[in-house]
């Protein structure tokens, strides 16, 4: 595990409304079906950053994001989407189950 500053990437992603609960956020970190800056992601306690690009399929699309900030708290849509920058994909908040 990397130490230092950042947040693990199933709270971010859970902090972000990116998934629809921690369980959520984590089975997808295990899934193996995201990349964090070109690497794939094969655990939930992964490190993530403000600069980190994070990639991820969904339908038929891929979504990439670029983290922007961390959190300390889930806070309601206008404030979680202040936490990372949309660089492809259809813009929706809400990110498959892992299956």
């Amino acid at each position: 595990m990397v130490h230092g500053p950042g947040l693990r990437l199933d709270k971010w992603l859970w902090y972000a409304r990116l998934a629809a609960s921690r369980s959520d956020a984590q089975a997808l970190c295990e899934s193996r079906r995201l990349r964090l800056d070109g690497r794939v992601i094969d655990r939930s306690c992964t490190r993530v950053r403000p600069g980190n690009v994070l990639a991820f399929p969904r339908g038929d699309q891929v979504i990439a994001l670029r983290v922007e900030a961390l959190a300390d708290r889930r806070g309601p849509f206008a404030e979680a989407r202040q936490l990372y920058t949309l660089l492809m994909g259809d813009g929706a908040p809400a990110l498959p189950k892992a299956a």
